[in-house]
């Protein structure tokens, strides 16, 4: 059975003339890591948000291990789902009271382990007083791939079956970011992930690609097939790798 499953899904906000998304059909099973790429305004970040019910398709069915989302409480889908914007959030407190939003009973051992998964612990351990450091609000005295690497961890720590980054991970660099989705790939409760970037680099390693273009789908499949043939994912791909050719490093 399906972790994630799309019939047919369209949106349409109210008071829109067109729907923001139309006709998205596709399966993700447990443990696969979904990309989801487009220029800005195609729809990525309407697509996942259906996901924990930010807001209800007007159309199809949006399903969780075979049980439409409408039929799931809010709150067991927010057990079930952890989502991290690419606005890093943070509050003012130590780093442990803000790993501890995402799970109020994480232990330290917890704490550690997902500072560890997402590329954190290295910078947290350079602290003084590591999870008792402070962070001020908003995160200020920290960087900004510090702020989103702890945002991460915190979505992490509640051991999610869905972990959607939506665009998350844009203010690291590619070593850090191929690290980070390596480790998400070996969490131990193998969560369904779904990225949500504008970078080919941090999907090509995906199980499947969902390239959207003005709210449709435009091309589904892996790196190798999108290239071959999709053409929207195609000049994501070139124009990203031929600046970085000429940069002298990777997009």
């Amino acid at each position: 059975m399906p972790a994630v499953e799309f019939r047919n899904v369209a949106l349409k906000y109210e008071g829109a003339g067109d729907d923001s998304i139309t006709g998205v059909d596709f399966k993700a099973m447990k443990g696969q890591t979904i990309g989801i790429i487009g220029g800005t305004g195609s729809g990525k970040s309407t697509l996942v948000g259906l996901i924990p019910r930010f807001y209800d398709a007007t159309c199809g069915q949006v399903l969780i291990d075979g049980h439409d989302v409408k039929d799931i409480s809010i709150d067991s889908l927010r057990q079930k789902v952890a989502i991290v914007m690419q606005k890093a959030v943070l509050f003012k407190g130590t780093i442990r009271e803000n790993m501890q939003m995402g799970k109020e009973d994480a232990t330290d051992a917890e704490i550690m382990e997902a500072l560890e998964v997402a590329q954190a612990k290295e910078f947290v351990d350079k602290k003084d007083g590591k999870l008792d450091a402070l962070v001020e609000q908003g995160g200020k005295n920290l960087s900004g791939g510090q702020r989103q690497r702890l945002t991460i961890a915190r979505a992490v720590v509640r051991k999610p079956d869905i972990l959607i980054l939506d665009d998350s991970a844009s203010a690291l660099d590619f070593a850090t970011d191929a690290a980070l989705r390596k480790s998400i790939r070996n969490m131990k409760n193998s969560p369904t992930v779904f990225i949500v970037s504008q970078r080919a680099a941090s999907l090509m390693y995906a199980d499947l690609i969902i390239a959207l273009d003005d709210g449709k789908v435009a091309g589904m499949g892996t790196h190798d097939e999108l290239l071959a043939n999709c053409e929207v994912y195609k000049e994501i791909y070139e124009s990203q790798f031929k600046k970085a050719d000429s940069e002298g490093g990777v997009a």
